[in-house]
């Protein structure tokens, strides 16, 4: 059995990620569920979600941010928060124009999100728990590709928008439960 021997400012981050890592599981479960009722069609709640769940990244970015200014520079989160940002407005656009646009839209921003979840979970390493973040972002590269590459197929829908947030999801719930020593310090 190894032990962690974190220092007071790992210690706080972990605590802290461990627990917006939680948060982060439960509204991926429950914006999934909810989307697969509406991947058919840009309805209002369809839209709704679609920009909602980059503006929950932002949010979870921002925490993540303050959290990580005791353990290292948080420069790549404030990258995640606007390209978060810009993907809530590209995607609220897009879906005037049909799920192939709001497929692309969102496939870049999983590439784009997804590198920068790789490099910092690579970057905090040392801290424990990040393997499932290293994994989840490589995951979210390729799954951006598919979606780019899936808004040129025959009736594309939302479906495996919806379907991405659970594998995310998994991976946040995880990573919270491997931080636990961390968080405790030891």
């Amino acid at each position: 059995m190894s032990t962690i021997a974190a220092s007071p400012g790992i210690s706080g981050t972990a605590s802290t990620l461990r627990r917006l890592y939680f948060v982060r599981f439960a509204f991926a479960i429950v914006w999934a569920l909810v989307m697969f009722t509406t991947a058919s069609n840009l309805g209002p709640l369809a839209v709704t979600l679609l920009v909602l769940y980059p503006l929950f990244d932002v949010a979870a970015a921002i925490i993540d941010a303050r959290a990580s200014r005791t353990t290292g520079s948080p420069a790549l989160l404030y990258v995640n928060i606007a390209v978060s940002l810009i993907t809530a407005i590209g995607v609220a656009i897009a879906c005037a124009s049909g799920i192939p646009a709001v497929l692309r839209v969102w496939g870049a921003w999983a590439v784009v999100a997804g590198l920068v979840q790789l490099i910092v979970g690579v970057t905090r390493r040392k801290m424990g728990g990040q393997w499932p973040m290293i994994i989840s972002g490589g995951i979210s590269v390729l799954a951006g590709a598919s979606f780019i590459v899936g808004a040129s197929a025959n009736n594309p829908t939302l479906i495996n928008a919806a379907g991405y947030a659970i594998p995310g999801g998994i991976f946040f719930l995880i990573s919270a439960f491997r931080l636990g020593r961390a968080a405790k310090g030891n």
